[in-house]
């Protein structure tokens, strides 16, 4: 899985990244869906990858990923921010997965 990101999501999430403290990761969320394929894609901002986390190279972020979830996404995947109404959008060559990808830091969405 790879991610490559836009300049703008760059610039968004870089200061969130630029300590070292934190690492990101893309969540398959099934919080409350009821059932894994229901799940929606979110960003996460996280101090350590669990057991089950997958590091996988990103341009210019690596990032963490829980492998049974990689079923439900390309091989190949962008993340772009759009300012003017504050969200990232995860898309692919071939469909776009949500406008609206949630960006989630130390517990809360940013």
């Amino acid at each position: 899985m790879h991610i490559q990101f836009s300049k703008a999501a760059i610039e968004r999430l870089s200061p969130y990244l630029q300590d070292g403290k934190s690492l990101l990761k893309l969540l398959h969320d099934t919080e409350g869906c009821g059932c894994v394929v229901s799940g929606v894609p979110a960003l996460q901002l996280i101090s350590e990858p669990s057991v089950d986390d997958k590091l996988a190279q990103g341009e210019p972020f690596p990032f963490y990923y829980e492998p049974r979830h990689e079923i439900y996404y390309e091989p190949q995947l962008r993340v772009d921010y759009n300012p003017s109404n504050d969200s990232f959008s995860l898309k692919s060559d071939s469909q776009i997965y949500t406008l609206h990808l949630r960006f989630i830091t130390k517990g809360s969405a940013a």
